[in-house]
């Protein structure tokens, strides 16, 4: 029964718009509340941010860096609100965490100019592994609206002088805009992408410069595939539809095509 529950409400919520993710994924916790976990766990919502209020910096929340309803900042390590035996990474892992926060912190500036960045790690039995989140939205003001969510997901597992990575990527993006002229416009969607790679290191720092490659080149190719499919796409679409004739002129050719198929059919 709770699988059949379990598999209804991820087929649901693939049906609603993306936009609403978080709002629809409440109501059906709230309906089912032993779906909790599971569905926080398995489906991706657009990022919130919240303040740490030690470091004074913003970061992100996620199902990564949850336990139970804290968060924990990738700035300070402490959760909020407070938790006495919160889950945190190792000493080792928290020191890739520190200096991967720290690069992806410029690569956020570079490639998104402001915007919010954090990223999380955590032990495996034979590595780590982590979350890297990137949100930029559209200053709030106006009629316009929009904002892009993505959410990589990494295993890195140890293999000699080589580490297997394994990533999976996904996009929110969410757009809409609003005339008198023209109505409301609402594009909203997400994609979800999967690598795997072997790369070579050689200290702890080599694991940042690879896992940051590998993100690099995983947005460049979603930004592309958005850029060329599914905009150029929904161009096209729009275009097809758009009647590039005066109405007046359309109008008079049906009346023409409904008079000579008359005349036809009299004979």
């Amino acid at each position: 029964m709770a699988d059949t529950q379990f598999d209804s409400a991820l087929d649901l919520l693939r049906r609603l718009s993306p936009r609403d993710t978080g709002k629809n994924l409440q109501s059906i916790t709230n309906l089912v509340p032993d779906l909790t976990e599971d569905l926080l766990a398995s489906v991706d919502q657009p990022l919130e941010v919240r303040r740490c209020s030690k470091s004074n910096r913003d970061y992100l929340l996620c199902d990564y860096n949850r336990d139970g309803d804290s968060y924990r900042s990738p700035w300070s390590n402490e959760f909020d609100p407070p938790l006495e035996d919160g889950t945190v990474p190792s000493e080792r892992v928290r020191k890739l965490e520190i200096a991967a926060n720290e690069a992806f912190d410029v690569y956020r500036e570079l490639y998104y100019e402001g915007g919010v960045g954090s990223v999380y790690f955590w032990d495996l039995d034979d590595g780590f592994a982590g979350v890297v989140l990137l949100k930029k939205g559209v200053t709030p003001g106006g009629k316009s609206s929009g904002a892009w969510d993505s959410i990589h997901v990494f295993e890195a597992t140890d293999r000699a002088r080589m580490t297997h990575y394994k990533l999976t990527s996904t996009v929110i993006l969410h757009l809409s805009n609003e005339s008198d002229a023209l109505g409301e416009m609402n594009l909203s969607g997400n994609m979800t992408r999967q690598v795997e790679a072997d790369l070579p290191f050689e200290s702890d720092a080599s694991h940042v410069a690879n896992v940051g490659r590998l993100v690099e080149d995983m947005e460049l190719k979603m930004r592309n595939l958005l850029q060329e499919v599914y905009f150029g796409k929904a161009k096209d679409v729009v275009g097809d539809l758009r009647s590039i004739a005066p109405l007046s002129e359309t109008n008079q050719e049906k009346a023409a095509h409904r008079e000579m198929i008359n005349s036809m059919s009299k004979r």
